[in-house]
């Protein structure tokens, strides 16, 4: 009996220079929410302009109308082509659209994407967007599938902590990129662990070191010579 594949919202992008890059789906929930925000804050701006532009009679209507038409249809291009992929909503929830490949969302996605928010939308309320969103493996609506986008959430940086003040130690021997770039990550996040976790880690190269040395002190030194500080 085969078994289903498991919900999973990672995604894995492959580079053209092999390095893989794992971003995390956003699910309906949150896409609905961003789009609430948005929806309130387009209304909001409708009624400050129509509160200016019907003082003017025939002309503020026009005018009004051509402003509901304008942002309806592109508040979300603008947004996602010029701020990153995200509009107003989806940077209050830390997510953005980008395209399949991981690439910045284009003109031509960002068009396509929103020209069928109108399909989404039926039969009301976004109805057909959602069982699009539930039945695809990234949680793509119709106007994502047909500009293959997806909407992820955007990871934030990681802030790493100064190393320790103290003098650089070079190992008799040479290391290899990964084992160079493990020691580099230990020493900026060790801080943020306790004693006991940092030692734990660091004693799985005891053997590798002087017996007179601390291995975690070791490790510190380590990636300052590594990173060329002392």
């Amino acid at each position: 009996m085969n078994t289903p594949p498991l919900i999973d919202t990672t995604y894995i992008i492959e580079t053209p220079e092999g390095v893989e890059l794992t971003l995390h789906i956003a699910g309906p929930v949150v896409r609905a929410i961003a789009w609430f925000i948005d929806l309130c804050i387009r209304l909001l701006i409708y009624i400050l302009l129509g509160n200016m532009l019907l003082k003017f009679g025939n002309i503020g209507v026009g005018l009004l109308l051509l402003m509901l038409f304008l942002g309806e249809w592109f508040y979300y291009v603008l947004f996602e082509v010029y701020a990153g992929g995200k509009t107003l909503g989806k940077r209050l929830l830390g997510i953005k659209v980008i395209l399949a490949s991981g690439a910045p969302v284009t003109w031509s996605a960002s068009m396509t994407r929103n020209l069928l928010r109108v399909a989404d939308f039926l039969p009301f309320l976004n109805a057909l967007g959602l069982i699009s969103m539930i039945c695809t493996k990234n949680f793509q609506r119709l106007g994502d599938i047909a500009a293959q986008t997806i909407v992820i959430y955007q990871d934030k940086p990681i802030k790493h902590n100064a190393l320790p003040n103290m003098p650089a130690y070079h190992l008799s021997y040479p290391l290899t990129l990964e084992e160079q770039q493990a020691i580099i990550n230990f020493a900026e996040r060790a801080q943020t662990f306790s004693q006991e976790r940092a030692d734990e880690l660091a004693s799985i190269i005891q053997p590798l070191i002087a017996d007179d040395k601390n291995a975690t002190q070791a490790l510190y030194q380590i990636a300052i010579g590594l990173l060329g500080k002392k």
